[in-house]
């Protein structure tokens, strides 16, 4: 919305770009002139943004929906507002004892989304995290004008566009911030004027899973041989990282530390002790 937030991102990117055997995404940076023939609903007030052919979103009800069945389908059984007490292995498995007193067996991986810091030390590892909440604006369905994923706004395949990129330090996941609220959807109308005389049709608010750094956690334990822990927000974002090249490593019981070993909780106490 600004020559300076244009630059701010350019300068981004290219700090993304600058590390050490990073991937050539084809990011480029666009005026207003070059998003206008790929957006032409786009606002006067928008300067530029960047692009990049990679990029992608989904819709996030189906794909919870998708999980959800995936799971299912593969015999695994999911447990909500069971809070893990304590983790035992016996022989070559696991056993964790909730709070309602129901026992699951099998390989570990140290969850429990923001609980996740207090369940991980139970099998000697760590994940410091930070509650981070988000709202969404969620409008009325729109014929088609969003073909492209823009960061704080989406169309979804059924027209609903969802608005929302806010962070709040708040544990607090049931309430809203009106002004928050407010300040998302004038930024949306202010980039796509379209949107100012729409229906908003719902709004929530959630708890971001947030280590301290915002990276993500992958180690394993050195106590507790076949325990391993999986600690990020961006779940949807590295989930290809996730299934293709995290999963493969637990299954085979070690991580690759030449490839994950920058992602060790262990780099807190280095920040702390610098």
């Amino acid at each position: 919305m600004s020559e300076r937030e244009l630059e701010a991102r350019a300068n981004t990117l290219k700090r993304l770009h600058n590390q050490p055997g990073v991937v050539d995404y084809k990011t480029e940076i666009l005026d207003h002139a070059q998003i206008a023939k790929m957006l032409p609903d786009i606002g006067p007030e928008v300067v530029g943004g960047s692009y990049c052919p990679f990029d992608g979103h989904v819709n996030s009800l189906r794909l919870f929906r998708t999980l959800h069945t995936a799971i299912k389908a593969c015999g695994v059984t999911y447990l909500p507002s069971h809070r893990v007490e304590t983790i035992e292995r016996q022989g070559g498995e696991f056993r964790l004892t909730t709070e309602k007193g129901a026992g699951s067996r099998g390989q570990g991986r140290a969850g429990g989304r923001q609980r996740q810091h207090a369940v991980a030390p139970l099998v000697g590892l760590l994940a410091p995290m930070k509650p981070e909440r988000g709202q969404i604006v969620v409008t009325e369905r729109l014929r088609p004008f969003l073909h492209y994923p823009v960061t704080t706004l989406r169309q979804t395949d059924e027209g609903t566009v969802m608005i929302g990129d806010s962070k709040e330090e708040s544990t607090d996941p049931t309430g809203l911030t009106l002004g928050v609220s407010a300040t998302e959807a004038e930024r949306a109308v202010r980039q796509f004027p379209l949107l100012a005389n729409v229906n908003v049709v719902r709004t929530w608010s959630a708890i971001r899973v947030m280590t301290k750094d915002g990276f993500p956690i992958y180690d394993e334990s050195e106590t507790h041989p076949g325990a391993f822990t999986v600690c990020c927000h961006s779940g949807v974002t590295l989930a290809a990282n996730h299934a293709l090249t995290i999963a493969p490593m637990i299954a085979r019981g070690a991580l690759d530390k030449s490839l994950v070993a920058p992602f060790s909780a262990r780099r807190f106490h280095v920040q702390e002790a610098g």
